[in-house]
């Protein structure tokens, strides 16, 4: 008989965040993970944990009403009043009402993506065409392909805001969104996926900061 901690998806996200952590995208307590269960309730990383050293204490469990429940702590298997979901919450609600298919929900900071969200003025961010772009499903030669891009504001309500109404209006072309001098939050049906997803999005970025240091042209620039 399997053990239920072989199955419990919060294991996925404690490898997935020691690996995000290890590459430097997940630094001090920053970034936030979720996967999203059958009964449309989610996991997601409690506020102020080092996601180098996740435990599965250090979730917090989101129900469709809204309602967080710690269901366990580091030290003792009951609700704890210090573990609390992470700030960024929100964003991982409207992505998931957003998009149904989606079950998990990853969010990174690394310097790249902040310098490029830099890298234009305007609501996009024009990417390369490169050939990881297939890994993201964009299939086209040599595509026009864009990442929609948000500001940063002191109040996560704001850019949930935003994100709601742009979306439902203009659907994005990748399962992916920046924020300004943030990071990168990308949403996906399955945990392997959401973890493919955002290491082929850094390669992106990180080709996006060296072309432009050697002076390729184009790369990361607003078009006419």
């Amino acid at each position: 008989m399997n053990s239920p901690k072989l199955i419990d998806p919060r294991l996925e996200l404690i490898c997935a965040a020691r690996h995000f952590y290890q590459q430097g995208w997940m630094v001090g307590t920053s970034g936030n993970l979720s996967v999203r269960l059958p009964d449309h309730s989610f996991w997601i990383t409690a506020s102020g944990q080092c996601k180098g050293e996740l435990e599965l204490g250090d979730f917090v469990r989101i129900y469709p009403n809204g309602t967080a429940c710690p269901e366990g702590s580091r030290r003792v298997e009951k609700p704890s009043p210090d573990v609390k979901p992470s700030a960024e919450t929100a964003i991982h609600q409207v992505l998931y009402a957003l998009f149904p298919e989606a079950t998990s929900c990853y969010h990174v900071h690394s310097v790249e993506a902040n310098l490029v969200s830099r890298f234009v003025k305007g609501d996009t961010l024009p990417l390369p065409p490169l050939e990881m772009l297939k890994g993201l499903g964009v299939w086209e030669e040599n595509p026009d392909c864009a990442m929609s891009i948000f500001d940063n504001h002191l109040q996560v309500s704001c850019i949930v805001d935003e994100i709601k109404e742009r979306f439902r209006t203009s659907p994005p072309q990748l399962r992916a969104l920046l924020i300004r001098d943030h990071g990168v939050t990308i949403w996906a049906p399955s945990a392997k996926t959401a973890r493919n997803d955002i290491e082929l999005v850094e390669y992106i970025f990180r080709y996006m900061v060296a072309a432009r240091g050697v002076g390729v042209w184009g790369v990361g620039e607003e078009r006419d």
